[in-house]
């Protein structure tokens, strides 16, 4: 047999060797990778378990349900008193209705006023989205009694009323700049500052599309600016 041959077949052999022996050595490699992220993985698992057993994270969870439906109930409750939506009473009832509550707000309007519908606009939007508060409306043409005793003398006039009293009021449009086009955000910062309603975060009562209509319209400028003389 040649010698060159054989030791080229013994070379070859030996490369050969060398080869599979890289081959095996990687792929150990590769499983204690996959053996060390699966047993990472496992431990996070037995980490969050144990997260979710912790005593502490579970009461903060039962807290956080309750208020939850907490506010829920009082919601309801205040819904059952005429919360959440802006509705039209008569004399009769204006002081039951705003005595059997903590807040409420009333329109004294006239319906020939173009200005009383505008401001009807913009407290429709607000009405539902702060159920904290009680939105009422009363035609002061028939409400004699009432427009006396409160003084009413230029409409719209919203009276803002806290357990009862009257703690202040919106006369005109005054407060909102003297024009018609002021938007329902405008009167919303305006009756927070009053104290009547509470800001809201931005997740809270986003359902209320009338009030994102008219927080970014405007309404056109009244073309009789004698509309809300009394």
């Amino acid at each position: 047999m040649d010698p060159d041959a054989v030791k080229s077949t013994l070379t070859n052999l030996a490369f050969g060797n060398v080869i599979a022996a890289a081959a095996r050595n990687y792929q150990k490699e590769i499983l204690a990778q996959e053996k060390a992220q699966s047993s990472s993985a496992f431990n996070e698992e037995v980490d969050l378990d144990e997260l979710m057993d912790d005593p502490e994270l579970e009461k903060l969870h039962a807290d956080r349900i309750a208020s939850l439906k907490k506010e829920a109930e009082k919601r309801e409750a205040l819904k059952r008193k005429g919360h959440g939506e802006y509705r039209e009473i008569d004399e009769g009832d204006f002081l039951g209705e705003v005595t059997g509550t903590e807040k409420a707000i009333c329109h004294f309007y006239h319906k020939e006023f173009y200005r009383c519908k505008i401001m009807d606009k913009h407290l429709k939007a607000l009405a539902p989205r702060h159920v904290d508060t009680k939105f009422i409306k009363l035609d002061a043409e028939n409400a004699p009694f009432f427009v006396a005793k409160l003084g009413v003398k230029t409409l719209p006039c919203v009276v803002l009323f806290s357990k009862g009293v009257a703690m202040d009021r919106l006369v005109g449009f005054q407060d909102i700049g003297g024009k018609d086009d002021f938007s329902t955000r405008t009167l919303e910062l305006i009756l927070i500052k009053k104290g009547i309603i509470s800001e809201k975060k931005d997740n809270e009562g986003d359902e209320d599309d009338d009030y994102h209509e008219n927080s970014q319209r405007t309404v056109r400028s009244s073309t009789n600016p004698d509309s809300d003389s009394d």
